[in-house]
């Protein structure tokens, strides 16, 4: 069941500006690649960002950043300051759906700010932008700031600051099915957002725009995730669909090419019935570029001309 009853009014978060502060959080695992995480700091101070960063101190698995009680303190005490204007996780993993059912979403629908993530993030990007209406960002960890070069640092800046241009020119963009619609865009990694089926946590698919990614999952896990969204009927209602990178695990361009196709070819399969439009190979993902998208705001997919268009909102104040 989607847990969207009643739609809630899109609000964006208060543009970035140089001098403002950030804070790095932890709601899922702990940093396990200094080096990367590093140089994501430094990216983020050469943006002319502040960086409020204390990794969490508590006691839990190891694939935790800190027991469950710990990072939901940290979250929420980070975003009861209302110094700091955007909330950047450190990286993903897993631990999300743990906190997930604890978080004070009237609390933070009273602060606006920029959420921004992806991977297990899946679990908050949506959560929060449907129960809030407050537009997230599926967007770099600190751990993969560094990985963004080009284009993507410029969209990355712009969304901060408030400005969302169409993006057109899509480097590596497929039109797997043409078709011009738009709705709210919705969606991250697919084991992540398949894990939300059942739970509040799962976004209203119906007349949404849904991305799907997926990293180090076998062909036929993939297979059987998307075939389950079709047996739920969540892929019925969709105003459109964008595939990105569904990666090995590791950046193999030849392999990812090979297995976004087949993905293509299963997602074709399974919305035959269907006449939104589908596009494959959107530059966003574990691998390879990443374009960030903001999770809950109108999208309109144009597949005249390729572009995928923004519709802000009015700015929160």
């Amino acid at each position: 069941m989607n847990a969207m009853l009643n739609p809630v009014k899109p609000v964006l978060p208060p543009p970035l500006r140089p001098g403002d502060s950030v804070g790095v959080f932890y709601p899922a695992g702990p940093v396990r690649d200094q080096a990367c995480f590093d140089a994501g700091m430094a990216i983020l101070r050469d943006m002319g960002l502040l960086v409020r960063h204390a990794p969490p101190a508590g006691s839990g698995p190891d694939y935790l950043a800190a027991d469950d009680a710990t990072r939901l303190q940290e979250l929420h005490g980070l975003w009861a300051d209302d110094s700091i204007r955007a909330l950047v996780a450190a990286r993903g993993g897993f631990g999300c759906l743990r906190i997930a059912g604890a978080l004070d979403f009237d609390f933070i629908s009273s602060h606006p700010k920029w959420l921004i993530g992806f991977s297990d993030l899946t679990v908050l990007l949506n959560a929060v932008s449907s129960r809030t209406g407050l537009i997230t960002m599926h967007g770099p960890v600190v751990t993969t700031l560094s990985t963004l070069q080009g284009r993507a640092m410029e969209i990355f800046q712009e969304m901060l600051a408030g400005r969302f241009r169409p993006f057109s020119q899509i480097p590596g963009l497929e039109i797997l099915r043409g078709g011009i619609a738009g709705g709210p865009l919705i969606g991250g990694n697919l084991a992540t957002l398949v894990h939300c089926i059942g739970t509040p946590w799962l976004p209203d698919f119906n007349g949404a725009v849904l991305f799907l990614e997926d990293t180090g999952e076998p062909e036929y896990k993939i297979d059987r995730m998307l075939t389950q969204l079709s047996c739920c009927g969540l892929l019925d209602g969709l105003s459109g669909l964008v595939l990105g990178n569904f990666d090995p695990g590791h950046d193999d361009r030849l392999e990812i090419i090979r297995r976004n196709e087949q993905v293509w070819n299963r997602v074709l399969e399974l919305t035959q019935a269907h006449t939104y439009p589908v596009w494959g190979g959107f530059p966003a993902g574990h691998q390879g570029e990443q374009y960030p998208l903001p999770i809950g705001m109108d999208a309109v997919m144009n597949s005249l001309n390729g572009s995928l268009e923004f519709m802000p909102p009015s700015r929160s104040t």
